[in-house]
């Protein structure tokens, strides 16, 4: 079992930028595949971005594809989440995500999950 915290979520104006991290509590955190994940109000969770246990393959929604971009530091055992060119589309509470199989990680079958943190933008 792997503990994810998140941080950085907030409120931002539209056209602007945020940085997530999440902080990994496993000594194998290379290991892991790792992914973001959102829910906005009154939807269903859905892939934003994943990156594999190197860092040398990265896969994108295409609703946030050139405005985000996923990056890890296995070691500080941290992933992050850039995100530009923020619009009120993007409102959601964002979710972080590792499991050992990157596949299953990219359909939404993920064995650690954090506890989510809001992001709000207003137009």
């Amino acid at each position: 079992q792997v503990q994810l915290v998140e941080s950085g979520g907030g409120l931002v104006q539209a056209g602007g930028s945020l940085r997530l991290a999440c902080a990994a509590s496993t000594r194998i955190f290379s290991s892991y595949a790792m992914g973001w994940f959102r829910q906005a109000p009154g939807k269903g969770r859905e892939f934003v971005a994943s990156i594999s246990w190197s860092g040398g393959s990265t896969v994108y929604a295409d609703s946030v594809k050139g405005r985000f971009t996923i990056s890890r530091d296995n070691a500080k055992n941290t992933v992050y989440l850039q995100m530009n060119s923020l619009n009120p589309e993007d409102t959601a509470v964002y979710y972080c995500a590792a499991d050992s199989s990157l596949r299953d990680l990219r359909v939404g079958v993920v064995s650690n999950w954090g506890q989510g943190t809001q992001v709000t933008v207003s137009s």
